[in-house]
């Protein structure tokens, strides 16, 4: 089953973002950091946006992760969302991450982008992350 992994890879990174200092001083303490954020949400803050899994052909179990990332900023310019992008790149690239039951061979940095949206006092940012996971096997 795909979303065992996707699930305990999803819990790994949650708790990796939220207690890193950088993020907390960027995005509060403890940092603004959703999963659905609330109509109210206060900026900047940081989405785990949507996953996208695949099977590993010749390998029993393993999972590809493609993982999106989303922060939220109204900051004037992007000099705000640039220091986030970077906060979350240290701690999610090549991160040593436990994920429940499953070994992370992989987690790699794909590429970032910042858009203004149309409200012109928006600022979103989109980061892409791709993650292999293999079960571990007990001998």
């Amino acid at each position: 089953m795909l979303t065992q992994p996707a699930y305990a890879l999803q819990e790994a990174l949650w708790l990796a973002l939220t207690s890193d200092t950088a993020l907390q001083l960027l995005l509060g303490n403890p940092p603004r950091i959703y999963d659905q954020p609330p109509p109210d949400a206060i900026f900047p803050f940081l989405t785990i946006g949507e996953t996208r899994l695949r099977a590993v052909d010749g390998v029993e179990g393993a999972v590809e992760h493609d993982l999106r990332f989303h922060a939220w900023s109204r900051y004037e310019g992007r000099a705000e969302l640039k220091e986030i992008i970077s906060a979350v790149h240290d701690v999610v690239h090549d991160a040593a991450l436990t994920v429940t039951g499953q070994r992370l061979v992989s987690l790699r940095f794909v590429f970032s982008d910042i858009f203004r949206k149309v409200d012109s006092e928006t600022f979103h940012a989109v980061m892409r992350y791709r993650a292999l996971t293999e079960p571990v096997v007990l001998s």
